[in-house]
């Protein structure tokens, strides 16, 4: 009888032991199983959150530089040269002419020297060197590298921005459109100005001719 409680007694233990066993199993495979989702769920949701970043990122590239808004420059007869050397480099790149490009740039940078600095503001006069000093850097590589036609589209569309700068500030004799290519440069897009709003990409030229839009109206009050 003792023999038979004592085998029930020990039997009874390893079925106790066996099932805690087995149950720590489970609970350590469901904690597994947890764990992988919740990994899967977080490396989903950083994929999503990098994706929506980068697509913000994009976002800002591609409106970088990009106001859209129209702007009024006052009536002025200062910046004219300035304005016709720019627009030479801009009709020589549309005509894909590296050459015509080049003497475009020497142009716009003995331009700069003729613009009458006593129209400028006190409180502008810093602001108005330091887009000219950067102005004239892009004019000298535009002129320096001809048979370099890509190098001079890439100072080119840097330009367009100092010049949309310099006549806030300067003013100027005409009406200009800001348009913009959104395909430039692998899609960060690009601009430059223009006295008409047909499309004739210089950043592109006969490879793109028509891609772009007007985005801003530079007008002469």
């Amino acid at each position: 009888m003792k023999q038979l409680i004592s085998i029930l007694a020990f039997t009874a233990i390893l079925f106790i032991a066996c099932t805690g066993s087995t149950k720590k199993e489970n609970e350590q495979a469901n904690t597994d199983t947890e764990m992988h989702q919740t990994d899967d769920g977080l490396h989903h949701d950083n994929g999503e959150d990098m994706s929506h970043n980068d697509q913000e990122m994009g976002s800002d590239k591609m409106g970088h530089d990009m106001d859209s808004s129209p702007i009024t420059v006052q009536k002025s007869q200062t910046t004219s040269v300035a304005i016709n050397a720019y627009l030479k480099i801009k009709n020589a790149l549309v005509a894909d002419n590296d050459k015509e490009a080049a003497i475009g740039g020497k142009d716009l940078v003995n331009a700069f020297d003729k613009i009458d600095k006593s129209s400028v503001h006190a409180e502008k006069m810093s602001e108005f060197k330091e887009i000219i000093e950067d102005a004239r850097e892009h004019a000298d590589h535009i002129s320096e590298n001809q048979g370099n036609i890509d190098h001079q589209r890439e100072h080119f569309e840097m330009l367009g921005t100092d010049i949309k700068d310099l006549l806030a500030i300067a003013g100027a004799d005409r009406t200009l459109y800001q348009i913009y290519c959104p395909m430039y440069n692998n899609n960060k897009g690009g601009s430059w100005l223009s006295t008409s709003k047909e499309i004739k990409n210089p950043l592109y030229g006969s490879k793109m001719l028509t891609c772009g839009e007007v985005k801003s109206t530079i007008s002469v009050k």
